[in-house]
């Protein structure tokens, strides 16, 4: 016992004793968690959007402004007919498969019930109501009356509009094109091959224009 004492203040006298060194360490280790919390704790918080909460949005449709207020999880679809009335645009699969919501953002066709509000903000949007001249119809309107090109009607904003953008893309196409133009918009009557003709119409006419 009195060896060990002796032995002890040795190690102390040559600088520090394993006690010390035990406690020093200790301390050491708690002051590194302590400081890794607070460093932790003093990241960035994700925040996190919830259902309900509404956010300020402009959006730019068949050249107009409007200010909108929505929820970041609302489609496009939504909110052009439930929020702003424009209900040419028509909701059906809601699921990207169908096409009878396709709508012109930045002069392409695509499908608004896939594209969130929030994400077209300044974007320029057209909707089947924007490619009228007041009560006059445009050109593929009036290709798609002229050549019979529905039935029951519903898909038929979403074929004209995915029309008018494959001839705004491509003024003059051949029928292999207007095909693969017109492939992502289905229309459950069948009337495939009057469609096709419409939009061969539709080129002449807005040549004329």
């Amino acid at each position: 016992m009195k060896k060990d004492r002796e032995n002890e203040e040795k190690r102390t006298a040559q600088g520090i004793s394993r006690r010390s060194f035990l406690t020093t360490v200790g301390t050491g280790t708690v002051g590194a968690a302590v400081v890794a919390g607070t460093a932790a704790t003093a990241e960035p918080q994700k925040i996190v959007a919830e259902p309900g909460d509404l956010v300020k949005v402009n959006l730019r449709i068949n050249g107009r402004h409007y200010r909108v207020l929505v929820e970041p999880r609302w489609t496009l679809l939504n909110v052009l007919r439930d929020h702003l009335g424009m209900t040419g645009t028509k909701p059906s699969c809601e699921r990207g498969e169908c096409g009878a919501c396709t709508v012109l953002i930045d002069g392409k066709p695509l499908y608004s019930c896939m594209t969130l509000a929030l994400d077209v903000e300044g974007r320029e949007i057209m909707t089947v109501e924007g490619i009228m001249d007041g009560e006059k119809l445009g050109p593929v309107q009036r290709a798609f009356v002229e050549e019979d090109a529905f039935q029951c009607g519903y898909c038929t904003p979403g074929q004209v509009m995915a029309a008018e953008g494959l001839l705004r893309k491509n003024p003059n196409p051949n029928m292999d094109e207007i095909r693969e133009g017109m492939c992502g918009n289905l229309c459950r009557c069948g009337t495939y091959a009057h469609i096709f003709k419409a939009v061969r119409r539709a080129s002449e006419l807005r040549k004329r224009a």
